[in-house]
C-alpha cells in the first residue's frame, strides 16, 4: 500500500488551525510526515488537546541490546506530546519543542505488538504549552511516559 507522505508549504501549513490540519493528516488531505513512515508510526486520532499514535516497533529498531531502542520511543512520544500542543493552534500560529523529559518504563520489544501513544494537553498559555505522554502496549502495559514544553510562534511556523 502506497502511503501520502511530504512536507506541505509554509502557507498551507499557516492556513489552518492546527486540530483541522492534523485532521487532514488522518483523513488524507494533508501528507503524513516523512519521518513517521520511516519509523513506522501514524496519527490515528486527534482531537482538540488530545492526539493517538499508533505503531508497530519492530526488529528493524533494535539497538545492540535486542530491545526497540530508545530513540524510537522518544520519536513517538515527541510526536504525541507535540501534536497535542499543535491541536490548540489558531491558524497563522505554529509552535516548537522547548524541552522533553521521558521516563522509561519497561522494553519495548517487537511482541510489544501494536503500541498506542496517547499525548494530552497540560496547559496552553499565551505563549506556552505543556503536554504529557503515554505510550502502552496492546495489552495495555505502560511502555514509557513523558513530558513536554512548547513555544508558541505567531505567524509562523518553524521547520
Amino acid at each position: 500500500m502506497s502511503r501520502n507522505v511530504g512536507v506541505v508549504s509554509r502557507d498551507v501549513l499557516l492556513a489552518e488551525d492546527g486540530l483541522s490540519f492534523l485532521r487532514g493528516i488522518i483523513e488524507g488531505r494533508h501528507p503524513g510526515p516523512p519521518f513517521a513512515d520511516a519509523m513506522d508510526f501514524d496519527l490515528a486520532e486527534a482531537d482538540e488537546g488530545r492526539v493517538v499514535f499508533v505503531g508497530k516497533p519492530s526488529a528493524r529498531f533494535f539497538n545492540p541490546l535486542g530491545t526497540i531502542h530508545g530513540g524510537w520511543t522518544a520519536t513517538i512520544l515527541d510526536s504525541a506530546m507535540a501534536c497535542a500542543a499543535h491541536s490548540t493552534l489558531r491558524a497563522g500560529e505554529g509552535y516548537t519543542t522547548l524541552e522533553m523529559k521521558l521516563n522509561y518504563v519497561r522494553p519495548v520489544m517487537p511482541d510489544s505488538e501494536i503500541v498506542r501513544c496517547e499525548g494530552r494537553l497540560i496547559h496552553r498559555g499565551g505563549s506556552i504549552i505543556t503536554s504529557e505522554g503515554k505510550l502502552v502496549d496492546a495489552r495495555g502495559k505502560l511502555l514509557a511516559h513523558g513530558t513536554e514544553t512548547c513555544m508558541v510562534l505567531r505567524g509562523e511556523a518553524r521547520r
